[in-house]
């Protein structure tokens, strides 16, 4: 069945001001979800609660697997990934960046080896692999914090402006990455774009920030 998300009337405001209205939406697993809206409609903001790194002011965000509510906890929150617009990357390599989530998962040095190496060719870093990460481009950057979250199979993956300030040709290797994702059917994606193209090709259901709550694209 895989993970369900229900988001039921969220409200946030920030120093008096609201940022979500009464927003509520169903999240079905499996699909791609391509979130749009004005700067400061919120979109990030919902992005962390469905992320578990804040809560809202009133309302709930639940995670339902077979009709039953799950409790928040490490094992919840390692089934799915949140990817920022700027990845923090650590000062090492390529490798070790992308190894680390695994590494502190207790997985042994051998999966480890055999992970990495198949996530850095899946995004087209494996001649990087010993390169120190701090020295790519912001493309091969963006590249990098999908790769390590993608290393850690998440069920659910959270991606804040995938494609944001870089060159056409990493855009177009990330939605490729995004697009052979969606077609295992094995992660729900939701994504914010503010490319209204870039949301047709890669959503199954295209939505918009609007009034502080989510509508239908």
């Amino acid at each position: 069945m895989g993970l369900r998300i229900e988001v039921t009337k969220v409200a946030k405001a920030y120093n008096g001001n609201p940022v979500l209205r009464d927003c509520s939406y169903n999240f079905a697993p499996g699909l791609t979800y391509a979130l749009q809206g004005p700067n400061g409609s919120g979109k990030s903001t919902l992005l962390r609660f469905l992320a578990l790194l804040e809560a809202p002011d009133t309302g709930s965000v639940d995670y339902l697997e077979n009709s039953t509510v799950l409790p928040i906890n490490l094992e919840l929150r390692r089934r799915f990934t949140l990817v920022l617009p700027r990845p923090g990357i650590f000062n090492t390599t390529v490798f070790n960046n992308v190894a680390y989530g695994l590494k502190i998962r207790g997985v042994k040095s051998g999966e480890i080896e055999a992970r990495v190496d198949t996530i850095l060719e899946t995004v087209g870093l494996s001649h990087k692999r010993s390169q120190r990460a701090l020295d790519l481009s912001s493309g091969e950057t963006k590249r990098l914090g999908l790769a390590r979250a993608m290393v850690l199979a998440p069920e659910i993956l959270f991606l804040d402006e995938p494609t944001a300030n870089i060159d056409p040709l990493n855009t177009d290797i990330i939605e490729e990455i995004i697009l052979k994702m969606k077609a295992g059917g094995q992660t729900t994606i939701l994504l914010i774009t503010h490319d209204p193209a870039q949301a047709e090709r890669l959503g199954d259901r295209l939505l918009l920030m609007k009034e502080g709550k989510l509508v239908p694209g």
